[in-house]
């Protein structure tokens, strides 16, 4: 029987954590920046290299498609192969091609390049939340630095459509991809030497080849579905083949996992865990109506109001401003009051802004009718994003870590594909292919209606987030033993 000394971790001078954190949280800025910031940059792109209306979107989907399906599997080879080694891997992988992608001369070099960047973030993202979960061992130093990531890969979504306006607008759309170059090698040269290694020294490091297969081509299979419904609807054979063919997988994964799999890539136990388990359904739903917002949010904008590029920049500016200070001023209470009550907080005032949203009409202006439910929307989702990865790592034992953050962030890739996808296909219906501004904010309204319902599906899932420990309980915790109601980890 072995405890968590079995657990090797390099120790962070307390002057080097800030630095970590700061790696870390670029890090997943950079991951969610480039799902969002080439959206604008599209007509571009298209004119540039001459692609086909229907290629333009995979230069997002290639990326989101790959990175969705292999975050499971890069979770897991960080705690296996060890937690600085894969974030340095994935910092490097994703650099290389982002400059493929900047120096792309086609179609076919472009998707393979943004292919290959979203391969680089799926071992990217979870590294850097499980090196801030085992970098800081203190309960609420984890919380505040738990609500700094949370803020930066929460806001990087909106921020990213005014990054991309502007470097389209002033520069190129290759320096979209190309800045990501000098960044990852500063990022790479401050993980090297701030970020100490960490892994299991007695773990199997065998991989659950099978497993990985079915669950990576799984996710990847449901992606695919949900953003060819974009195009195809719900009912269309091909959607309906591909879904099939993704339920087929990931059922064949439980199988796997239960029975089959000597070194499970998922342990199913881990779902006992009942605030990982809810954190995750807040993960997915939470995404579902942020995602969908951002796509809804943005034809608004620029096909109703006739906003440009940089003025629908301009105009996410309360939605990133609130998450960003919403996340960052509950982060450090969250410990003490529970993630549950800051959950249901976020959720329904996330459901307020976009119920508010829903009535948004053709002659809209922005200071009367976006400003108020875009901040309230902000302030909800940037509470949630502080909260549901406290809840999600809540009885987590370091060997878990990497198992744990690929959840989180698989859960919020499919939830905002799934729900992407959901309320692009009911807007589209009710505008039944109307050019009339009208026309349009109708549909985009009864979307956002619509949307509502995900936030609300969060707040049944966040109410079975359990309360925190009281102190008398874990007063006997040592300082080797995992903070934040962490469970000490022991393997028979």
């Amino acid at each position: 029987m072995s405890t968590d000394s079995a657990e090797t971790r390099g120790t962070n001078a307390p002057s080097r954590l800030g630095l970590v954190l700061a790696v870390c949280c670029a890090g997943q800025f950079l991951v969610v920046l480039d799902a969002s910031v080439v959206n604008v940059a599209l007509p571009s792109i298209k004119e540039a290299l001459g692609l086909e209306p229907s290629s333009l979107q995979w230069v997002i989907n290639a990326y989101t498609i790959v990175f969705a399906g292999f975050l499971l599997l890069g979770g897991r080879l960080a705690d296996l192969f060890g937690r600085r080694r894969v974030l340095l891997g994935g910092i490097a992988l994703f650099s290389v091609a982002s400059l493929a992608g900047g120096l792309a001369f086609g179609p076919t070099s472009l998707l393979l390049a943004r292919g290959f960047q979203g391969l680089g973030a799926a071992v990217m993202a979870p590294a850097t939340l499980t090196v801030i979960f085992t970098s800081f061992t203190d309960a609420k130093e984890r919380a505040r630095a738990f609500g700094m990531w949370s803020a930066v890969a929460a806001a990087g979504g909106a921020v990213g459509v005014l990054i991309g306006g502007a470097i389209t607008q002033w520069l190129s759309w290759r320096w979209i991809l190309l800045v990501n170059v000098p960044v990852g090698a500063l990022l790479f040269g401050l993980a090297l030497y701030a970020v100490r290694e960490s892994r299991r020294e007695d773990a199997n490091r065998r991989i659950d080849t099978l497993g990985s297969v079915a669950i990576t081509g799984g996710l990847m299979a449901l992606v695919y579905g949900a953003v060819q419904a974009l195009e195809k609807g719900w009912g269309s054979p091909e959607v309906l083949t591909v879904l099939g063919v993704g339920v087929v997988l990931l059922a064949f994964f439980v199988v796997n996992e239960a029975k089959l799999a000597s070194n499970p890539l998922v342990p199913l136990s881990i779902f006992r865990n009942r605030s990982v388990t809810a954190g995750n359904i807040v993960a997915f739903s939470s995404s579902a109506a942020l995602w969908g917002t951002f796509y809804l949010f943005t034809l608004l904008l620029q096909l109703v109001l006739r906003y440009g590029p940089m003025e629908t920049g301009l105009a996410y500016l309360p939605l990133s401003l609130g998450i960003f200070f919403a996340a960052r001023q509950i982060a450090k209470h969250v410990p003490s009051i529970g993630a549950r009550p800051v959950l249901v907080t976020g959720l329904a005032l996330s459901a307020a802004g976009l119920l508010w949203l829903g009535f948004t009409g053709a002659g809209a202006s922005f200071w009367a009718d976006l400003f108020v439910p875009t901040l309230i929307l902000g302030i909800g989702q940037g509470l949630v994003s502080a909260s549901v990865t406290v809840a999600s790592t809540t009885g987590v034992s370091y060997a878990e870590a990497g198992l744990v953050s690929g959840l989180l962030n698989t859960s919020r890739q499919v939830g905002g594909a799934v729900g992407l996808a959901v309320l692009a296909v009911i807007a589209q219906s009710q505008a039944g292919g109307s050019t009339d501004p009208g026309v349009l904010a109708d549909g985009y309204g009864l979307a956002f209606l619509v949307s509502a319902a995900f936030p609300v599906l969060g707040i049944v899932a966040a109410l079975m987030v359990p309360a925190p420990e009281r102190p008398a309980e874990t007063a006997g915790a040592s300082k080797e033993t995992p903070q934040a109601g962490t469970k000490q980890e022991v393997d028979a």
